[in-house]
């Protein structure tokens, strides 16, 4: 029996349930078994809500909702590092909160591993350079935001170098909660 408990993060709005069909996909590859999230979501309330369903290769263990308000991220600490492994959405992200230590004063972290972008510790990303959006090829984590963008064909992927990174004239943090939120006065601090 597998024991290892993964997460999906999900919006809710006015009782209305977000992107559902992304988040069955990441499950079902998650574990290798169809399960509905709409048969357990159920909003408590009309605010803007992020519902946390905690699960296992078995079964729904937990749901909680929280009232969501944006963390505001104005500067970034890029981080190199090539062994950490975020594959799935584990419950456990000791791994990624330990990097996030490393943030100094800024407010989020830019994670590179083999010397490309991944993501951020809460956010896929998203650079804008030569007038397309370009998202990283090698993701830690393969999001639902992120997957929904490549699908409509607005997202392309790449390979995003430092110097890429670094030349782009904005940059885009993607999650089920903050969707595509693009960000034009940002400072990047190695």
């Amino acid at each position: 029996m597998n024991n290892l408990e993964f997460f999906e993060t999900i919006k809710c709005h006015e009782y209305e349930v977000y992107n559902l069909e992304y988040h069955n996909k990441r499950v079902a590859s998650t574990i290798a078994k169809n399960i509905d999230l709409s048969e357990y979501i159920y909003p408590i309330n009309d605010k803007l809500l992020r519902c946390k369903v905690v699960y296992n290769s078995d079964e729904i263990l937990n749901i909680n909702y929280y009232e969501y308000k944006k963390k505001e991220i104005k500067s970034f600490k890029i981080i190199h590092n090539n062994d950490i492994n975020y594959c799935k959405k584990y419950l456990n992200r000791d791994e990624i909160n330990k990097l996030f230590e490393k943030k100094q004063s800024c407010d989020e972290i830019l994670i590179f591993k083999n010397s490309l972008l991944t993501d951020t510790s809460i956010a896929n990303v998203a650079i804008f350079l030569d007038n397309i959006w370009l998202t990283p090829k090698k993701p830690l984590l393969y999001g639902t935001t992120r997957q929904r963008y490549i699908d409509s064909g607005f997202l392309k992927q790449a390979d995003i170098t430092l110097e890429m990174l670094k030349r782009c004239k904005k940059i885009a943090l993607l999650n089920a909660m903050i969707d595509f939120d693009i960000l034009e006065d940002y400072s990047l601090f190695s």
